[in-house]
């Protein structure tokens, strides 16, 4: 059993930056695919940004150049780091953890946490 607790989210002005962890505990982190995503009001949760076990990087088109995600595996922990906020990053955002269990996958989020960009 995984748990993901976020953390960083928060009130920024367009043009701003933010910086999101992810503090996972359970399981074998090292081993997990992890994965940012944000859900806006009346919208889908998308994915945002991932990285896998090897640290092979994959983002969407409309934060591409402007977030970065990373992981440290001695601390258990994963970034989103946000650059260059637009209005429209606003969401609530959340980490999701994809643990790999022989042929069988399991996936787990954490609560979110709610970043605002002003305009």
């Amino acid at each position: 059993q995984v748990q993901l607790v976020e953390s960083g989210g928060g009130l920024v002005r367009a043009g701003g930056s933010l910086r999101l962890s992810c503090a996972a505990s359970g399981g074998i982190f090292s081993r997990n695919a992890m994965a940012w995503y944000r859900q806006a009001p009346g919208k889908p949760r998308d994915l945002v940004a991932r990285i896998t076990s090897g640290g092979t990087t994959s983002y969407d088109d409309s934060v591409k150049g402007r977030f970065t995600i990373s992981r440290d595996n001695a601390k258990n922990v994963v970034y989103l780091q946000m650059i260059s906020l637009k209005p429209e990053d606003t969401a609530v955002y959340y980490c999701h953890a994809r643990e790999p269990d022989g042929l069988i996958k399991y996936d787990y989020w954490g609560q979110g946490t709610q970043v605002t960009v002003s305009s």
